[in-house]
């Protein structure tokens, strides 16, 4: 059974019309950003300071500063590097198909499933709560801008590439992304925020991303379709 835990870290494989979104970073600076999220995991905020980060990533920290600015300039790269996880369909290969469609749903399923549950995005989340009521609120629009609405845009890109097929139906494609969204995630994030860890480890992403996409696609089924999208 793949779980969660497998998955995190893995890198994109498969899904020949989906395409890894480096959100403009070089190879260097996606390195740096991955160090800062250890860091993040393993001591939390008071330990994601440019000193740390420039001796754990071995860079200077006018290197830092040029690449990402301040320190709130390094949390947004270090969202918008988490949300490129989620895998975006490459524009001149919308699903032209049902079968690719549902296809498509279950991947993008599958990676929000692995980006929201990992171990990095939570200490991120975690961050982000404690912020609202510190010295720091600005962080929590970070990721809300650079992350939430981010992931948004792309799944409704997606939406809307299915409803021109006629493979679904809605009038409002946010009230159908929020749908398809609370169909993936549920309670689950919320119950890994506050340490639940059976909540991730006894899931299996695969099997949870095909139960939640064939429900999004009864519920959103056109009039008259045909045969039942394969899940």
């Amino acid at each position: 059974m793949l779980t969660a835990a497998d998955r995190v870290g893995q890198g994109d494989a498969g899904g020949g019309n989906a395409v890894a979104d480096d959100a403009g970073f070089s190879a260097r600076q996606n390195e740096v950003i991955e160090v800062a999220l250890r860091l993040l995991v393993e001591g939390g905020d008071k330990a994601l300071t440019t000193s740390a980060l420039a001796r754990a990533a071995n860079c200077s920290k006018e290197s830092l500063y040029k690449w990402f600015g301040d320190r709130d300039g390094l949390l947004a790269a270090i969202v918008t590097h988490q949300a490129s996880r989620v895998r975006i369909i490459d524009t001149a290969a919308l699903p032209k198909t049902r079968e690719q469609f549902g296809a498509a749903l279950r991947l993008f399923a599958e990676d929000l499933l692995t980006v929201l549950l990992s171990d990095t995005s939570l200490a991120l989340n975690r961050m982000c709560v404690a912020a609202v009521r510190g010295e720091a609120p600005g962080v929590g629009a970070v990721l809300l801008e650079r992350g939430k609405r981010r992931i948004e845009e792309r799944a409704r890109r997606l939406l809307e590439a299915g409803k021109a097929g006629g493979y679904v139906r809605f009038e409002d494609a946010r009230a159908a992304y929020r749908t398809l969204y609370g169909l993936i995630i549920g309670d689950l994030h919320i119950n890994a925020l506050l340490g639940d860890q059976a909540a991730v480890s006894s899931l299996s992403i695969g099997g949870h991303a095909r139960e939640a996409v064939a429900q999004f696609l009864t519920l959103y089924a056109p009039a008259g379709a045909g045969p039942k999208i394969q899940s």
